[in-house]
């Protein structure tokens, strides 16, 4: 008898924890119990299905909306304001005097991630250099605006202006005088934008 009262012991120790693993298993709890409709609800639900509540309260919030003043805008016609720091067409700037702000440094062609741009120069014979060629495919440029805030004269920029869609491959191929031209039409659009940013450059 002493040597069979450990096996039944190991052997109650074994079975009990699955005999209380299937009485958990089998028993449930109902989390959200339904307890019956209540006549107030049922009401207030026909009352609601009958009236249309749910079709003129929507109607109610178009009709709110129509009377308000739109948010879109005529366009061409008009046009919504632009921030100083858009990046639109490329343009070269010039001094006052007219001399072009361009120095033929090539940091504009060196950071170009989309390599863009194109630059030839040769010096002058006051000693200064200055670009014979300066040409941006357009239709690889990202508009990152690094060209620009690399320039250590602002000569190269970003402009206001993002109305230039062409017909063909070639009109998007700017030369010097294309991006020179740019900068005479756009200079007093641009230097305001460059004024009302320089605080945060």
């Amino acid at each position: 008898m002493s040597m069979m009262l450990p096996t039944k012991i190991y052997s109650l120790t074994r079975i009990a924890p699955r005999i209380l693993s299937i009485q958990a298993r089998n028993k449930y709890y109902y989390v959200n119990k339904d307890e019956g409709q209540k006549w107030g609800d049922i009401a207030a639900r026909a009352v609601n299905t009958m009236f249309l509540q749910e079709l003129f309260r929507g109607m109610g919030v178009a009709l709110a909306h129509f009377f308000k003043e739109p948010a879109t805008i005529n366009y061409p016609f008009e046009k919504g304001p632009l921030s100083p720091r858009f990046r639109g067409e490329h343009a070269l700037r010039r001094y006052p005097s007219g001399e072009e702000r361009c120095i033929a440094c090539k940091l504009c062609e060196a950071i170009c991630p989309a390599q863009a741009i194109t630059i030839e120069a040769e010096e002058r014979a006051d000693g200064s250099r200055r670009t014979t060629r300066y040409d941006i495919d357009m239709t690889k440029c990202i508009y990152c605006g690094f060209c620009q805030e690399a320039c250590p004269v602002d000569a190269i920029v970003e402009g206001p202006n993002f109305e230039f869609s062409t017909e063909t491959h070639e009109e998007m191929l700017y030369n010097k005088e294309k991006l020179l031209n740019n900068g005479d039409k756009w200079e007093s659009e641009i230097a305001s934008n460059l004024h009302a940013d320089h605080l945060y450059r």
